[in-house]
């Protein structure tokens, strides 16, 4: 398909000026002032809106086997959803168990988008063991097109990694040119505030972030950028939720580690009295890290305007609370097990899969708390978005970028849109939003992946299995 944008704002990373956009076929062919549309191309007016880059969400979960269930999302609708919400490019974490082959794990999720997703899509690679035959297969994996690799510094005994295995790790990325992204926890001192919490009795899921404070974060940062400094490896360190965990990794840049930050969007907006609603409705907000006190909010904010903070994700992880999340409730007549029958005991919110459903959200949300408050700008906004994903994980200028040569993924936003969220009307499988009831201050009027039109005013217009599998190139030398 090839379209020509005429009299949109044109925002990118940099700079926002109006222009036309022509896209032929797949790519963009021109940028500038009063373009003409070829014969046959679709002429799109634009005036009083946005016209961006599209949208990359560099940390979502589609198929996820967590805590002996499955994440309710499958590409078909994760893909649709996020377009519906301006994200055009997904980036996966394939997260196999111990005992698993990782190269026969990333064939396996890499089947559960081909032919399925809507949206482009790539993958981090995790590294949930090092052992004789784990660096054969991760450069075997880089050989295909993996450019990233995932390790967790939590979750012990299930993804997590000790630190012989995380210094090998970050070795044969350096080796490699790969950048390793990480989840930043002491997972030694969860698991004992877990148990200490359970055995006083205290059960619900109030008693989630008390068990994975702010300094237990903080500490998981430091140990990564001890490892990070001594091997020169280049890390990434997902979902950061607190001050105390940026002003580490800010710390450790000033000495020359080379590391990024991301957070993601329910930190932005949610704070940790969501997780402490009665009646084990605060389940619904369980994710880990968890969500914080309103104060470090600002500090999130602060860090996206001043580039300490390089990318917003998601953590897409979606569960449904009826069900899944009651995995853990803690009264024996409503708790249940991994397939949903009666449990015969009490749980404890150790066993509520952790997750909120967001990937249809980001976008919107950010754009409203944010450029709409003037916590940032617009070319700040289309940077920790968009931009700035992309030439982290070897996307850009590809994408990320309104440029001639780039994918023809743009997102032509509407800032009159006047909307609300709600579980009713959202495209996730889940069966309760996080962010129910809040207001959105607008929308995409029209979204596209390499030149075909995917959303039309609200409404899904493409189909599955669009997307494809983007092969990356190491650049973290």
């Amino acid at each position: 398909m090839s379209w020509l944008i005429k009299n949109g704002t044109v925002v990118t990373a940099e700079r926002e000026f109006v222009a036309d956009v022509l896209c032929l076929g797949e790519t963009i062919e021109a940028v500038g002032p009063d373009l003409e549309a070829p014969e046959g191309v679709e002429v799109i007016d634009a005036t009083g809106k946005y016209v961006f880059p599209g949208f990359i969400d560099p940390h979502v979960h589609i198929y996820l086997p967590f805590m002996g269930t499955f994440a309710k999302d499958d590409y078909e609708s994760a893909s649709r959803a996020a377009l519906m919400g301006g994200t055009t490019t997904l980036i996966e974490m394939c997260c196999p168990g111990r005992d698993e082959d990782p190269l026969e794990a990333f064939h396996l999720w890499k089947s559960k988008a081909e032919g399925l997703s809507s949206c482009d899509y790539t993958f981090h690679m995790g590294v949930t063991r090092f052992d004789s035959a784990t660096a054969s297969a991760l450069e075997e994996i880089v050989g295909e097109g993996v450019a990233s690799f995932k390790v967790f510094l939590a979750y012990q005994g299930a993804f997590g990694i000790d630190d012989t295995e995380l210094y090998e790790t970050l070795r044969l990325a350096k080796e490699l040119g790969v950048i390793v992204t990480a989840h930043c926890e002491n997972a030694a001192l969860v698991a004992k505030l877990q148990a200490a919490l359970v055995a006083d009795g205290k059960t619900g899921p109030e008693w989630h972030e008390p068990s994975r404070p702010v300094q237990v974060e903080a500490e998981g940062c430091h140990h990564l950028m001890t490892f990070a400094e001594a091997t020169g490896a280049h890390v990434y360190v997902v979902h950061t939720s607190c001050k105390d965990a940026l002003d580490v990794i800010r710390g450790a840049k000033s000495r020359g580690v080379q590391a990024w930050v991301e957070t993601v969007i329910p930190y932005l907006v949610l704070d940790k009295s969501y997780a402490e609603r009665p009646d084990f409705e605060g389940a619904k907000w369980v994710m880990s890290p968890p969500i914080r006190d309103k104060s470090h909010q600002f500090a999130l904010w602060e860090g996206l305007a001043d580039g300490s903070i390089s990318t917003v994700g998601t953590d897409h992880a979606p569960f449904d609370f009826e069900t899944q999340k009651h995995m853990g409730h803690p009264d024996v007549e409503k708790a249940v097990t991994a397939d949903f029958s009666p449990r015969g005991e009490g749980g404890n919110f150790t066993l509520i899969p952790n997750g909120i459903p967001s990937v249809e959200d980001r976008v919107n949300l950010l754009f409203t708390a944010g450029v709409k408050t003037g916590r940032i700008d617009l070319p700040t906004f289309v940077k920790v978005a968009s931009t700035e994903a992309a030439k982290i994980f070897g996307l850009y200028p590809r994408k990320g970028e309104i440029a001639p040569g780039s994918d023809g993924d743009v997102v032509v936003y509407d800032p009159e849109y006047r909307g609300v969220i709600s579980a009713e009307t959202h495209s996730m499988r889940t069966d309760y939003s996080g962010f129910e009831g809040m207001e959105i201050l607008g929308r995409p009027s029209m979204v596209t992946v390499r030149g075909q039109v995917m959303v039309r005013e609200g409404k899904f217009v493409g189909e599955a299995g669009h997307g494809r599998f983007l092969a990356r190139i190491p650049t973290h030398f």
